[in-house]
């Protein structure tokens, strides 16, 4: 029996999907279309309300509004895609495509990582170092700190793309996953996949990890400097403010770590799907809602602000 080799331009793969079941097409299409517009209107909502108002530009903000802004490019790599192959009886994408998916989700889910880290840092100088926050939180440092954040994860992706494409995929085409994630993939592949691996559990583990270690050290000594703050309402009112971001973590980490730090042959497709859900779609979607409404200086004061614009706006017309 002939051997297809399906590593070129013009062939292609299958996206098994979320589901086979063709009764659940709809109904899937339908929940996934919602929370990917949740998640753009919520994020938007974020980076709109923080440059309308000149009392949330500090470092805390300039890096959550950052984060929404990669969260909604995350999703946009990945959901559309699943939304038209729900309707779709093919649901093919390119050699090609599936190459520039399998780049953007990586650039952007990496930028990500380190992004968690910005905010960690800036809430363990604020805690920790409250009086020189201001200047070793400064403008300058926090975009060389984002520019730093997508370069490393840009050129990680290249990195891993460039290994990716050097492989050949013969017999079975079908990717068992809704996108082009790193291990459905590989196992598809008929070449040595060992670099491939090895650049997944060394390379891969110090651009995720360096980030969660970074975040880890910043709220250890967050903890060491609340616990001689004397006061209950001190103590409470320090450790309010990371709250939200700390959930954000263990949602985002939680999923990653469950996903990506296996050897292949401990790859489980059902497993693996949900756990890639949370961090692809529910974790971006919930984040506004975490980190930002319940924020009392997003919810009383920029909230607020952009509403009443938006509704003298409207008065004009």
């Amino acid at each position: 029996m002939e051997i297809k080799n399906h590593n070129s331009s013009t062939s292609g793969f299958t996206l098994l999907g979320i589901s086979s079941n063709p009764h659940l097409q709809k109904p899937l299409f339908a929940i996934f279309l919602i929370m990917y517009l949740v998640t753009l209107v919520g994020n938007v909502l974020i980076i709109l309300t923080i440059h309308s108002d000149s009392r949330l530009h500090t470092p805390m903000y300039f890096f959550l509004s950052n984060l929404s802004f990669m969260d909604i490019c995350f999703t946009t790599v990945i959901v559309p895609k699943m939304l038209v192959n729900f309707q779709s009886d093919t649901k093919s994408i390119s050699y090609m495509g599936c190459l520039v998916q399998m780049y953007f989700f990586m650039a952007f889910g990496n930028t990500d990582s380190y992004l968690l880290a910005s905010m960690a840092i800036d809430r363990l100088v604020a805690i920790c170092n409250p009086f020189h926050y201001d200047v070793i939180m400064n403008p300058q440092r926090c975009f060389l700190m984002l520019l730093g954040s997508c370069t490393i994860s840009h050129l990680h992706s290249m990195l891993r793309v460039l290994l990716m494409s050097r492989l050949s995929f013969c017999a079975s085409h079908v990717i068992k996953h809704f996108f082009c994630d790193t291990q459905p993939v590989l196992k598809l592949s008929c070449s040595d996949t060992s670099s491939n691996q090895m650049v997944v559990m060394t390379e891969t583990l110090a651009v995720i990890v360096t980030p969660f270690l970074c975040i880890l050290f910043s709220y250890l000594r967050i903890i060491i400097t609340v616990l001689t703050i004397p006061s209950a309402a001190g103590k409470w009112k320090a450790f309010s403010t990371c709250g939200s971001h700390l959930t954000i973590v263990v949602l985002f980490y939680g999923s990653i770590i469950y996903v990506y730090f296996r050897p292949l042959s401990m790859y489980s497709m059902v497993k693996d799907r949900v756990a890639t859900l949370m961090y692809t779609v529910v974790t971006p979607m919930l984040n506004p809602f975490i980190y930002s409404l319940r924020n009392k200086d997003m919810k009383k004061q920029a909230l607020e602000i952009f509403v009443n614009r938006l509704s003298s706006l409207s008065d004009n017309n």
